[in-house]
């Protein structure tokens, strides 16, 4: 089945290659800290998969997803998203455009406006590592605990 999976940018650009730094921009991960929701298709997971030195991932799930939208999703001007944008969109609450988005059933893009990157703060205690893969580090595949990163980061 597939599923959504969230991309944070844990480091940099210095001495970063060419074709890296451009699938990066592909992602829309032009700056640290900053997270993409994409659906694993192979197109998808191949772009991250070339980036892996750069950026660390993991399965969302529809709660993290509705806190991210909530807290840090932006129009244009850095104007938060509101009820208003989420009602003329056909959206009654976060939690039914979350649901909606991780079953499928829609695009991030459906709110009218909305910005496709999360600006995220750094996470409350750090990174472990930033240059070192996940058990020990930040980086690379993390299967669902990307939740609980993408929560110390808003």
């Amino acid at each position: 089945m597939a599923k959504r999976v969230a991309v944070v940018r844990v480091r940099g650009t210095v001495a970063t290659k060419g074709t890296v730094e451009d699938t990066l921009g592909q992602l829309r991960l032009t700056r640290v800290n900053h997270c993409v929701v994409i659906g694993d298709s192979p197109q998808n997971m191949g772009m991250v998969r070339k980036c892996s030195n750069y950026i660390t991932w993991g399965e969302i799930d529809p709660s993290t997803l509705a806190f991210l939208l909530s807290k840090r999703a932006r129009a244009p001007g850095n104007r938060r998203i509101g009820n208003d944008e989420l009602r003329s969109s056909g959206f009654d609450s976060f939690e039914e455009l979350a649901e909606k988005v991780c079953n499928f059933e829609c695009e991030l893009d459906a709110l009218k406006g909305m910005k496709p990157v999360f600006r995220l703060h750094p996470p409350t205690k750090g990174y472990r590592h930033v240059k070192k893969p996940y058990p020990k580090g930040a980086l690379g595949y993390r299967k669902e605990k990307i939740n609980e990163l993408l929560r110390r980061m808003v």
